[in-house]
């Protein structure tokens, strides 16, 4: 069994350290406290008992198997089943690693099923083992300082996402290209991606809080939920202020793209003109050598003293109008 952590918590205090799935139900019944089990990729086998023990929904199960969920908190009775996204920043790529969490909430328990390495929910565990006032408040204290981790674990992705979007917009007032563009779709995706991960979270925090009096959540719990909706908001406005951002970065790296795609094509428009106006210039003394260079014997001009100062003429006056005509156009 894939357990990364097991154990029974009564009045906020961790009373046995089981070995097993088994020691665990049993302590649990034994002592009428609260169950915490931490799974790392269990097979299907693994969370059917889990799932036989404590009566976990057939459906909350089959999506915990699957995985590749969205953010959600469903609930069955008197169980939530959560799915949340994790996140973090790895500096090294400059990229966002998300991973996948699954929560199952009883009334005598707590279920997480991880499909990644993020969070790394002993910390939480850690925390709350610190703090028994908090963690005697049940299952639905549980939730909160998971969704606190989680939230929390945010703030640098944030950070280093904005600073890839600093990174680019430097880049682009620098000039842009085409590999910019690439680079900016790249990190528009990774945004558009945590944003799906950030913003389903305010709707299940406002439902948990929604549902706090009915099922009898503690006021200083709701309070607690009400400062991480409020970590979540904030986050929300950041990501959407980044995606923004990147959508205008996008359409301004392709105007200037375009533009400077467009300057090379006149400045090779203006070279083609130059070019052009030196061949035709050449062509006409070309043209005059050509016809007295192919030596007819019954060619007037050979006999004539002054035929070959006035080929030489007709050569001169034919370049000088041709380059006149050209630099009046503005093609030399």
């Amino acid at each position: 069994m894939p357990i990364i952590d097991s154990a029974v918590y009564v009045d906020g205090h961790r009373i046995q350290n089981p070995s097993s799935l088994d020691q665990t139900f049993e302590y649990m019944e034994a002592h009428g406290g609260m169950a915490w089990i931490g799974l790392l990729r269990p097979s299907p086998e693994e969370l059917e008992r889990v799932a036989a023990e404590f009566s976990l929904h057939p459906l909350a199960v089959e999506d915990a198997l699957a995985g590749h969920q969205r953010s959600k908190l469903e609930r069955y009775g008197d169980n939530l089943f959560a799915v949340l996204r994790p996140a973090r920043y790895i500096d090294e790529t400059e990229t966002v690693e998300f991973g996948e969490l699954h929560v199952f909430i009883g009334p005598e328990y707590v279920v997480t099923v991880r499909h990644a390495e993020v969070p790394d929910l002993s910390r939480v565990r850690r925390r709350m083992e610190e703090n028994p006032e908090l963690l005697a408040r049940g299952p639905e204290a549980v939730l909160y300082a998971i969704l606190d981790e989680v939230v929390d674990q945010y703030d640098p992705v944030a950070r280093g996402l904005q600073n890839d979007v600093d990174e680019i917009e430097d880049e682009l007032f620098e000039g842009g290209d085409a590999e910019l563009t690439q680079r900016i779709y790249e990190l528009a995706r990774e945004v558009i991606h945590f944003q799906r991960a950030t913003d389903p979270l305010r709707d299940m925090l406002q439902a948990l809080l929604r549902g706090a009096d009915k099922y009898g959540v503690d006021i200083e719990l709701q309070r607690s939920l009400r400062d991480v909706l409020d970590h979540v908001l904030r986050q929300s406005d950041k990501v959407a202020a980044l995606r923004a951002i990147l959508d205008n970065a996008l359409t301004v790296n392709a105007t200037l793209v375009a533009q400077r795609q467009t300057a090379t094509s006149l400045e090779q428009n203006e070279q083609v003109k130059k070019i052009s106006g030196w061949a035709a210039i050449l062509f006409g003394p070309s043209l005059v050598g050509a016809i007295y260079g192919m030596n007819f014997r019954n060619m007037p001009e050979l006999d004539w003293t002054l035929g070959y100062p006035m080929a030489l003429s007709l050569m001169a006056a034919t370049s000088l109008g041709l380059w006149l005509t050209f630099k009046r156009k503005h093609w030399l």
